[in-house]
């Protein structure tokens, strides 16, 4: 089945964040938007399906997780990852940031220390600071083609302590997929320091060709034992209203001690989130494989329009998510007032790289899961800002 993923759909008055949140923060109707990380494609059609057809019944109660759906996303992670998890690792939150903050107060004491690579995903820095635990930077070193992980400045931080590493694989928003040999190093490392490891894996459907995800607890059953990863399919096939992701934890102790948050805290399954995860990982494989096409399009596009129209701005292709990191800092333009700079000159909406930490002043983040016409649209914006601004600058105006 093809699916048109260049079909523009109106989202505003939907009371979505992406596009009626432009009015309630900038107080505009012509901006484009291209923050928030969901996407602006109609979901899979046997989602929207299942979700029909469990509204038709009208009672909407408290829901269980049928053992149908541990089956969904066991077999998903199976074939996709080639991962294999058994039922009870799984237990289910409303989201991925919603996760790390009851992981947070679930293993860690007020004034220990958790590590963080940045830039990286700011909940992550919210998750540790709100909860009363100190924030370590590790930050990732910026190279000729990519990122990497600086390990040694990593081990050296880890003290008495530290208590836990929070990873982003693959990360947003620099793109990295993480290879097989960087993880192992890193795992043995924590290891090494009893760390315990919090994988996001919320974007590890995200894959480009020539790069492959690595649950990060496949690699081995020690590391499993000490690794919990967060994962949802509210990325992969945008369901993110609907408020369901899941943790899997197979060491049986913190298990138990997460479980236990659960129960305290009373978190309850979504009942269309449950619905819609279970008919995405059973029939949303073709329209996820159409999609992944259609991303890497975009970026391709993007790349070679900047590469042409906008040498100022600098794009390394991402291995994953359907993100760009894009290094702004060739232009005319004060770090300071980037995203304001594109506010208010191209009319465009994205995030400020400092918003993900200390080494992200001079970036933005531009999300391109969009259709292409708006993608172009967006991207002539910002050519034409960039040249008046720089025609400005030189005095040629």
């Amino acid at each position: 089945m093809a699916y048109d993923f260049d079909l523009v759909m109106e989202r505003r008055g939907t009371s979505c964040v992406k596009w009626d949140g432009l009015i309630d923060r900038y107080g505009a109707k012509d901006l484009l938007p291209f923050w928030v990380a969901d996407m602006d494609f109609a979901v899979a059609e046997p989602i929207q399906k299942a979700i029909i057809e469990r509204v038709q019944h009208p009672i909407y109660g408290y829901t269980q997780v049928a053992p149908s759906v541990f089956e969904a996303i066991i077999s998903w992670l199976e074939r996709r990852h080639g991962w294999h998890v058994q039922p009870e690792w799984i237990d289910f939150t409303t989201g991925v940031v919603n996760a790390l903050n009851l992981i947070i107060y679930t293993y860690t004491l007020p004034g220990d220390k958790i590590l963080v690579q940045p830039p990286v995903y700011a909940p992550f820095f919210n998750a540790v600071l709100n909860n009363g635990r100190q924030v370590v930077y590790n930050p990732l070193v910026r190279t000729d083609n990519s990122y990497i992980m600086d390990l040694d400045d990593l081990e050296s931080k880890i003290d008495a302590r530290t208590r836990m590493l929070i990873l982003c694989n693959p990360h947003n928003p620099v793109g990295r997929v993480w290879s097989r040999p960087e993880l192992q190093r890193l795992a043995e490392i924590c290891l090494r320091h009893d760390l315990l490891m919090v994988s996001d894996e919320i974007h590890s459907d995200f894959i480009y060709a020539g790069h492959k995800h690595v649950p990060l607890a496949s690699l081995s059953s020690e590391i499993a034992e000490n690794t919990i990863t967060c994962m949802a399919p509210s990325k992969t096939f945008n369901l993110a209203g609907l408020a369901t992701s899941f943790v899997v934890i197979s060491n049986r102790r913190l298990r138990k001690l997460f479980c236990n948050t659960l129960q305290n805290v009373g978190v309850n399954n979504a009942l269309l989130g449950v619905t819609a995860l279970e008919a995405a990982y059973r029939y949303g494989e073709d329209w996820l494989e159409e999609l992944l096409v259609y991303l890497k399009g975009n970026r391709d596009f993007m790349q070679e329009f900047l590469e042409r129209q906008v040498p100022g701005i600098e794009m390394r292709e991402p291995e994953g998510t359907h993100l760009a990191w894009l290094d702004c800092r060739g232009l005319a333009v004060e770090e300071n007032s980037l995203q304001d700079f594109f506010i208010k000159n191209a009319r465009i909406v994205v995030n400020d790289g400092q918003w993900f930490g200390p080494n992200g002043k001079g970036f933005i983040r531009f999300n391109i899961g969009c259709p292409r016409p708006l993608l172009r649209e967006g991207l002539c914006r910002m050519e034409r800002a960039v040249k008046e601004s720089s025609e400005v600058s030189t005095g040629r105006v």
